[in-house]
């Protein structure tokens, strides 16, 4: 058993004695918040958007059956306001020029020889939006 302490003694001490070799400890952040690289933000993103159970409770949807009538009620009504003006602009006798208002919405459309250039404001926000239609002409 003596030599067994003796050996294991001796071992220990060589141990000891051998240099350690090691390297410098470096820590790259793998967030781009946090000097990462910048092409890991859309992955983290989808990784923290995926775990995220929590709810925002105004986005909740608990709604009734007046505001559901309510809601139906203004889609068709809009409905009936975008026919219209679609027929004033390209009906049976489409007008050259003309100003819809409902609500505080005001559309303005204007025909030239090829488009039609329609305005859309708010009058409540002051937001404007325009689109241009082009028509197409047959040529015989």
């Amino acid at each position: 058993m003596n030599v067994f302490r003796l050996s294991a003694a001796a071992l220990a001490a060589a141990m000891l004695c051998h240099p350690a070799y090691a390297q410098d400890l470096v820590h790259e952040p793998i967030s781009p918040t946090f000097g990462g690289n910048p092409f890991n933000s859309t992955h983290i993103l989808g990784i923290a958007n995926a775990q995220n159970d929590t709810r925002d409770p105004r986005t909740q949807n608990e709604e009734t059956q007046a505001d559901a009538f309510a809601r139906q009620l203004e889609s068709r009504l809009l409905s009936a306001l975008s026919t219209q003006v679609v027929d004033a602009i390209f009906g049976e006798n489409p007008e050259d020029q003309g100003t819809i208002s409902f609500g505080e919405q005001t559309i303005e459309f204007f025909r030239s020889l090829d488009e039609v250039t329609l305005i859309i404001r708010d009058e409540g926000t002051g937001e404007e939006t325009r689109i241009v239609v082009p028509l197409f002409v047959e040529v015989n």
